[in-house]
């Protein structure tokens, strides 16, 4: 119960730090966060006094002393109030974040749970009978794949699959014939054509990387003495490949996977970019292109959320995982 209450602990002081550094990194930069919107919209000549603090009102730029803005900025966060967006003016931060986070949660999500699956899974595989063809195999390939870059894996799959042989949709989340998602069958099953090349991009990526770093963490804990007695025990091979090695050679990979599974929050920015899939990603990368402060700000902070709570679900299963930790 300690170590929960100490990790929970440490929980709230870091999304404390989080939300205190967001609040603070903007207010840091020279000028007024929304200078560059304001600077679009005086593009025929300079602005009045009295017509930019109108523009400024409608842009819901902070005033008062630091410590004011900064009780109202925690008192915003609480009601999921992250003021208007400046790209998408009049359309408040909110609601766009609400209407991208479901894309990325399904598509990213799902495919970083399969890909740490089948990646865990094949490099127990790939240790336990290491110096096979069952070893060779999913090494080299992962070795191979986990060295694409996102963005070329992303065009290589849009050309081939997208623009050679038509077999995928090409761009978005689903077809211009709908005027919205809808909970229909055709619509799901139009989307899931839609998210076919995002998904296979992450998924190639991505799955190398866990097969290498769960082969090479198994090697090392086969050579262990319990492992060793297990086997002289006469158990099965399954059970002391999967109850003895993969047990304790999963750890080291759950943390990197609590730090994956935060980051999908974020989406995949240059895979989301290429398909302009309509997620996270795609919104934070027009974020920063157009300079739309509140949304960055907005995104940067629930990212950071995110992979803060996975980390701590991460450190409590850990605890489950190796009683020692909990000492």
């Amino acid at each position: 119960m300690r170590y929960v209450l100490s990790k929970i602990g440490l929980f709230a002081l870091t999304l404390w730090a989080a939300i205190t550094i967001n609040f603070l990194l903007p207010r840091m930069m020279p000028g007024s966060p929304a200078d560059a919107a304001i600077a679009r919209l005086s593009r025929n000549g300079p602005l009045s006094p009295e017509a930019r603090a109108a523009i400024e009102a409608q842009l819901g730029v902070p005033t008062g002393n630091l410590w004011d803005q900064y009780l109202q900025y925690l008192n915003n966060i609480l009601h999921f109030d992250f003021g208007v967006s400046y790209t998408y003016f009049p359309q408040s931060v909110s609601s766009l974040v609400l209407g991208a986070l479901p894309w990325t949660l399904v598509m990213v999500g799902i495919v970083t749970i399969v890909a740490f699956a089948c990646g865990t899974l094949l490099g127990v595989l790939a240790a336990w009978k290491r110096g096979t063809w069952l070893d060779t195999l999913p090494t080299v390939s992962g070795t191979f794949t986990s060295a694409f870059p996102y963005f070329w894996t992303a065009l290589l799959l849009l050309f081939f699959f997208g623009y050679v042989t038509g077999w995928f949709p090409t761009t978005g989340a689903y077809s211009p014939t709908y005027a919205g998602p809808e909970m229909s069958a055709a619509f799901i099953s139009d989307a899931a054509q839609h998210a076919i090349l995002p998904a296979l991009t992450i998924l190639i990526t991505s799955t190398g990387g866990w097969v290498l770093t769960m082969r090479n963490t198994m090697i090392n804990t086969l050579g262990d003495d319990y492992v060793m007695f297990a086997e002289a025990n006469g158990l099965r091979s399954r059970t002391v490949a999967l109850r003895y090695a993969a047990r304790n050679a999963l750890l080291p990979n759950l943390t990197s996977f609590g730090l994956a599974l935060g980051g999908v929050v974020g989406g995949s920015l240059l895979v989301e970019s290429v398909f302009n899939y309509p997620g996270v990603g795609y919104l934070l990368y027009n974020a920063v292109v157009n300079q739309d402060y509140p949304l960055m700000q907005a995104l940067f902070l629930i990212i950071t959320v995110s992979v803060l709570i996975a980390n701590f679900l991460v450190d409590i299963l850990y605890g489950v995982l190796d009683p020692r930790t909990r000492r």
